[in-house]
């Protein structure tokens, strides 16, 4: 599935403040975990995919409700303004299927060996960054006015200064995803644009095939999440403090790879004790 981007000029704000207590205050990263949770990702997919950008047919969508077969294994995130409650963007993390080679729509366009390497599903478990989007019916509520009335710490620090950042949200919530869901190694299918946006973040993709046209032209991408986020850690901290959670996401992520490797090694283990010893 493409990720869609609107890059902005970066923010003459930057390193001027604290990006996580000011990213916190405006914007929450919420799982998308019960059914309207769900309808509501949707319908913020329907207004991007199929409204704002002809990349879905309006009429295979009914009810205004954007949705595919993938839907069924995915996990999502909502990117919700604080202020308002409105949704600004949403993002899924397609899970693999029981065929791994069945796992993931980037299969379908992209050769490259890593998408049928066993070691992206064990001891790895990989997962297809989709439908990454931000509506520009939110980016353009944000006016410079709106902070005006504000009396916060960060009342010099308007949402609209923000408007370069706003994609950090649903990075965190990929990298929420991958803790909760041990995963270890991410594909994507993204925006050239996009990918430009996220290496000044310090989030750098490495492509894994030629561009290919598909909801434009796109580029097949991938990157280990330890080393996505090491990257980051070393070219932009604040920017990491964001998406981690302080660090906080990364230990999660490694306690619950661990875990799953601990577990399979006990069950191989058994697996070789003699059957008269059972």
């Amino acid at each position: 599935m493409s990720i869609i981007a609107n890059p902005k000029t970066q923010s003459a704000t930057e390193n001027t403040f604290n990006l996580k207590e000011a990213y916190d205050h405006w914007f929450d990263v919420i799982p998308a975990n019960t059914p309207g949770l769900v309808e509501r990702a949707n319908r913020l997919r329907y207004q991007v995919y199929c409204v704002e950008n002809n990349y879905e047919d309006p009429s295979a969508h009914p009810y205004g409700i954007e949705r595919d077969e993938y839907d069924r294994r995915s996990v999502h995130r909502l990117l919700a303004d604080r202020t308002s409650g409105s949704i600004a963007g949403t993002v899924r993390l397609i899970l693999p299927a029981h065929k791994p080679e069945e796992s993931f729509p980037i299969q379908g366009i992209c050769k490259s060996p890593r998408l049928s390497d066993p070691k992206m599903f064990y001891p790895g478990r990989a997962a297809e960054i989709s439908r990454f989007c931000i509506s520009k019916e939110f980016r353009q509520t944000l006016l410079p006015e709106e902070s005006a009335c504000e009396t916060t710490p960060w009342s010099d620090t308007g949402k609209q200064d923000l408007i370069p950042y706003i994609t950090l949200g649903l990075m965190k919530g990929i990298v929420q995803m991958s803790a909760e869901h041990g995963v270890t190694d991410l594909f994507a299918v993204m925006e050239p644009s996009l990918l430009r946006l996220l290496t000044r973040f310090g989030i750098f993709f490495k492509p894994i095939g030629p561009i290919v046209q598909y909801h434009g032209m796109r580029q097949p991408c991938y990157e280990n999440v330890e080393k996505l986020l090491g990257k980051i850690w070393n070219i932009r901290k604040d920017v990491w403090e964001v998406i981690t959670e302080e660090g906080t996401l990364l230990d999660q992520l490694r306690n619950k790879h661990n875990a799953a490797a601990s577990c399979k090694f006990t069950q191989m283990k058994r697996c070789a004790v003699p059957m008269h010893a059972c």
